[in-house]
Formats: C-alpha cells, structure tokens, sequence
C-alpha cells in the first residue's frame, strides 16, 4: 500500500475514534450527574482524547498540517452516522447534502495537493 494512502487510511481511523468522544459524551449526558454510568462515560471520553491526541501528534509529524485538518471535517460524516445508529436520529436531505459538500471540499483539497506535487 502507498504510504500515503496509509497515512490518510490511519488518519480516518484515528478521526473515527475521535467521533466517539462524542457519541460518549452525548451518552454522558444522558445520565445522572455524577452517577456511575456519567462518570464511565466522561472516562471514555477523557480516554479516546487522551488516544486522539497522541496519534495525531504522530500523523501531523508525516503528513502536510493543511491535509490532516481538511481531512477532520470527515467527522460531520461519523457524527450523523452514530446520530442514526445510536441516537436514533433522522439523517435529512439537508444533511445529507452538507455531509455531501464535506466530503466533496475534501476530495477537491487532497486532489489540489497531489496536482501541486507533480
């Protein structure tokens, strides 16, 4: 596998793990505060940030800084999928769309960088 097609696989990865904090703290605040569950909870979310920001520390070491953050807003994708999932939420055509664009400025943006290379 390219090494650059690695790095971008273990960044998504790493920007799903990220997502989760979410998901555990829209559990969090579901319980009672202070209660076992909302302490597990938050502890979850202190843990996969913990995760999120020593693994991030070491993509940004080996990819462009302007890729690995236009590659973060991925996270409105994993968002509205656990909100669907999870949440039970309903996924709208206009979030369909603003995920659409996303992923679309993010495609554009990695395809920018590679032209400026060759």
């Amino acid at each position: 596998m390219n090494s650059t097609i690695k790095r971008y696989v273990l960044l998504n990865i790493l920007l799903l793990v990220f997502s989760l904090s979410s998901v555990c703290s829209k559990l969090a605040a579901q319980e009672e505060v202070m209660s076992f569950k909302f302490i597990m909870m938050y502890g979850f979310v202190v843990m996969l940030l913990g995760v999120y920001a020593i693994f991030w520390q070491q993509i940004i070491k080996n990819m462009p800084l302007t890729a690995a953050y236009a590659n973060r807003a991925i996270t409105v994708f994993w968002g509205m999928l656990w909100g669907l999932i999870i949440f039970k939420e309903k996924i709208t055509p206009g979030k369909v769309a603003g995920a659409v664009l996303v992923v679309a400025g993010i495609i554009l943006f990695a395809l920018s960088d590679r032209e400026e290379k060759a």
